[in-house]
Order: C-alpha cells, then structure tokens, then sequence
C-alpha cells in the first residue's frame, strides 16, 4: 500500500470493537512513535500505556466523553519541556512539535495494522498529571485511544471533506486565492 492509501485510510475513530489489541501491535506503534523526527534530535517524549481498566477508567474521566471507555487502550503521550529543543531568538519550544510528529507516526501505524485512533487533546491535563504521578515538566499532551475500529471510513471523503488544493497551496509566496 502506498503512503497516500495508508494516510486516507487514516481516521478519527469514536466507534470501538470490544476486542484486546495484541502486545505486539501496542509495542510496533510505539516503535514507530520512537524513530519520530525532532527538532535537534532532542526526543521529548514519553509513551505511557494504559491496559488496566482501573487506571484507563481514571484517566478516561480527565475526558467527558463516554465512547473512549470503549478503547482496551489508552496512550498518553507526554512532552518532557526540560529536554526540548528551544529556538534560540525567541526560545519558541518545540516540546508539542516533536510530540505531534510522535503521534502522527503512532497513528499511520495503528492505521496499517487495522486499529484505531482518535487524537485527544481536549482534556483535564492537570487531573491526568495527577493520575499518572508526573514531574512538573513533564506534560500530557495527547490522549490516544488505541483500539479495532467497530466503523469504516469512506477513503474517498477527502474530496469533499478537505481544502481543495488551490486554497492552500501557494506557490513562490503566499497567494491568497
């Protein structure tokens, strides 16, 4: 398959199977999380899994929405801003950057192996650094329910789901259309 196939396969899943995701899978997805590019090769992140349906139902509760209670897994994908890349003439941190390309590897992945994701960014970060016990600097930026997917996605949907390329294209400069 190539990368295109793969990337529209890609979707927001809400919709779950109650079927264990395998060990295996769980740990290729993180692998591919782990290779991620970042900024200075500074890798600012942490992958923490959540399996036990104790502790994924007390981080669940840091996001109000009852279908991620369906998931057998739960990622919390943590930045460490005491390790990441800072830019020099505005010390700009790169910390949530090096985390998103993190995640987007996570997904494709999860994508190729016939499971599902949805990015979670909308939650209680403070109650989930609680749950989990974190060090101040370290923060939780991204919530991934991993799962099979009880859906389908039309792959064809981004024609008429997405920009067109015209409108966000620009060529030698920024052209607005």
């Amino acid at each position: 398959m190539s990368f295109l196939d793969l990337a529209k396969r890609r979707y927001s899943s809400r919709n779950y199977l109650d079927k264990e995701v395998e060990k295996e899978k769980i740990e290729q997805i993180l692998e591919a999380g782990r290779i991620a590019p970042s900024a200075n090769n500074k890798q600012p992140w942490h992958f923490i899994v959540i399996t036990n349906s104790e502790i994924r139902d007390e981080i669940n509760s840091c996001y109000k929405r009852e279908w991620i209670n369906d998931a057998p897994v739960v990622l919390v994908i943590c930045g460490d801003h005491s390790k990441s890349w800072k830019r020099s003439y505005d010390n700009k941190d790169h910390c949530d950057i090096d985390v998103s390309i993190a995640v987007d590897h996570m997904t494709l992945a999860a994508t190729d192996l016939g499971l599902a994701t949805c990015w979670i960014c909308a939650f209680d970060k403070f109650k989930c650094s609680k749950i989990l016990e974190l060090p101040e600097h370290i923060e939780p930026i991204v919530m991934l329910p991993l799962a099979y997917p009880a859906d389908n996605v039309d792959v064809n949907r981004h024609s008429f789901q997405r920009n067109k390329t015209e409108n966000v294209v620009h060529w030698e400069g920024f052209r607005s259309t």
